[in-house]
């Protein structure tokens, strides 16, 4: 029986499955995680320059629109662990490639059981004050 020919969605060489969208995901989140990375760096060195310009710089951070910017943060970052983690058993296990697509469908319920309960929390205590 012949082989089917790939297909993929016009204009694109990619074939869109689980492994290709993580790989673009984990890039996403890791250069958003980088830029969160050098931007806190960047505004806590001013402690050595100033403690009245760090503070005011934190000041600008207590806001409802960086309260949601968190949000996105820390959905990153648990992607970008879980799917870390994924990697490394489809690099490093024998049978990791095998179960590749279990594994991401187990990242994705680590994620959803871990973020929504902090998206609740965090927004309770970014728009309700506490």
């Amino acid at each position: 029986m012949p082989s089917k020919p790939l297909t993929r969605p016009p204009g694109t060489l990619y074939r869109g499955h689980e492994g290709m969208w993580s790989w673009v995901a984990h890039r996403i989140t890791g250069v958003g995680i980088f830029f969160f990375l050098l931007v806190h760096v960047l505004d806590t060195a001013l402690v050595r320059v100033s403690a009245d310009a760090y503070n005011e710089v934190i000041g600008t951070y207590k806001n409802p629109i960086v309260g949601l910017m968190e949000i996105g943060l820390v959905a990153a970052i648990l992607f970008h662990a879980f799917n870390g983690i994924r990697l490394i058993l489809v690099d490093f296990w024998a049978k990791g490639p095998r179960y590749q697509r279990q594994m991401m469908i187990g990242v994705g319920v680590l994620w959803f059981v871990l973020f929504v309960p902090f998206v609740v929390r965090h927004l309770m205590h970014v728009f309700g004050g506490h």
